[in-house]
């Protein structure tokens, strides 16, 4: 069934038996599966690599999201969310908002409560520990998953004190895990052109950490497709892998592509002529990266295909490409729309089990912590607004008719 021979022929019989075999691969390794000609070869292997950890389940979370507010005191280069206070579409959005928001559940209580914003210069620490009480009152069987490491940096400056006295308040208040943003990429030189003001990639990491050692369980995030290169991302992957040996709570790889719209690095590279040359290889980059995460990340249990970022087919593709989570029904998400994403803002728990079932997998209902919950649908789903597709309609290894560890000749890319 497998054939050793092609992979030989590739360049990767070492990495090929060292994913047969469950072993950690290098980061000279993981430089080989960005450079191989072959995109189907390297899916194969993640797709093996999925299918011995969680067979043929893929997740999904009934979740809310909440963007509280877009004002922040950073200027990261590429987001088209920030505003500063006063500007024109700048917002803030009370606590009879936020809660009023979370109880329209249209009679499907919500497993996940997903808060994150901007890092605002006047919201206090002790107006999210009143808010976060709230919610626990009015929705005490949500987990609450809120804020970046950014954001709990932030607090620790505004409150003059160390991040580990942010965490145990917000612990203490129902925080249950942290979102994983704020990690865009880790190479410092990079992260002075494009997030300046942001805490440092070192930071990031030992912030994890500390969140981790007191119960706080986390996602993680690269940032990609902007000005790194393929050599950045597996460092940053190593990295996370190394912080995760260490600390053991990161329970999902988030991999979110760069989006290309109203944003100042968007602009940069457009003048520069860079912009439309990634576009084009976009949606074979993007499986590619979630493939190759896959392999590298052996230590952190779930890979996202964040359809919000992705879109409906390609994050469905991903599926074939070392992915297990599609993240959830989301409910109005406003920081990848702002900047260029066209997907919708929401789907039902039906729309969602669709997609899965259609790639020819098993929808698995999950809390924030990847718990299982009711399988059952929603008895009366909203109408379909996506019209999700029945079938992956991009050549993935299962899909092309290749065997997942036996890709006999080199196939066409997957589109986007």
């Amino acid at each position: 069934m497998f054939d050793r021979k092609y992979y030989r022929a590739l360049g990767l019989e070492d990495v090929y038996q060292r994913v047969l075999h469950g072993e950690r691969l290098s980061e000279e390794q993981g430089d080989l599966l960005f450079a191989c000609p072959d995109i189907l070869a390297v899916g194969a292997l993640a797709h093996h690599a999925r299918k011995r950890l969680h067979g043929r389940k893929t997740y999904y979370v009934r979740n809310r999201h909440i963007n509280y507010s877009n004002i922040c005191v950073n200027h990261c280069r590429f987001c088209a969310f920030r505003r500063d206070a006063g500007e024109k579409g700048a917002f803030t959005l009370g606590q009879e908002d936020i809660l009023e928001r979370i109880q329209d559940d249209q009679g499907h209580p919500f497993a996940e409560i997903h808060v994150v914003g901007g890092c605002h210069p006047d919201l206090a620490l002790g107006w999210f520990e009143e808010l976060f009480r709230k919610i626990r009152k009015l929705r005490p069987e949500a987990i609450i998953k809120a804020f970046t490491v950014a954001e709990i940096a932030h607090f620790a400056r505004q409150e003059g004190c160390d991040t580990a006295g942010i965490l145990a308040r917000l612990k203490e208040a129902g925080l249950a895990m942290l979102t994983g943003g704020g990690a865009e990429i880790f190479n410092p030189e990079l992260r002075e052109r494009i997030c300046p003001e942001k805490i440092s990639g070192r930071e990031y990491l030992s912030i994890a950490g500390e969140a981790h050692a007191r119960g706080i369980a986390s996602n993680c995030s690269m940032l990609f497709g902007h000005i790194e290169s393929h050599g950045d991302r597996v460092r940053h992957l190593c990295a996370l892998r190394g912080q995760q040996d260490k600390s053991g709570g990161f329970v999902c790889f988030i991999p979110l592509p760069f989006q290309p719209e109203h944003n100042e690095l968007a602009r940069k590279l457009s003048a520069r002529g860079r912009a439309s040359a990634r576009q084009t290889a976009r949606g074979l980059d993007n499986l590619r990266t979630i493939a190759v995460a896959r392999l590298l990340l052996d230590n952190i249990p779930h890979i996202k295909a964040y359809w919000v970022m992705l879109g409906v087919k390609c994050a469905q593709a991903a599926l074939h490409f070392g992915a297990d989570d599609l993240d959830g029904t989301i409910m109005e998400e406003h920081i990848g729309h702002m900047a260029g994403a066209d997907s919708a803002q929401a789907m039902t728990r039906r729309e969602l089990e669709e997609m899965i079932a259609g790639c020819g997998f098993t929808p698995v209902n999950r809390d924030a912590l990847f718990t299982p919950l009711d399988p059952l649908l929603d008895p009366a789903p909203a109408p379909c607004r996506h019209s999700p597709i029945k079938a992956c309609e991009t050549p993935t290894p299962a899909a092309s008719g290749v065997s997942p560890l036996s890709p006999a000749r080199p196939g066409p890319g997957a589109g986007q």
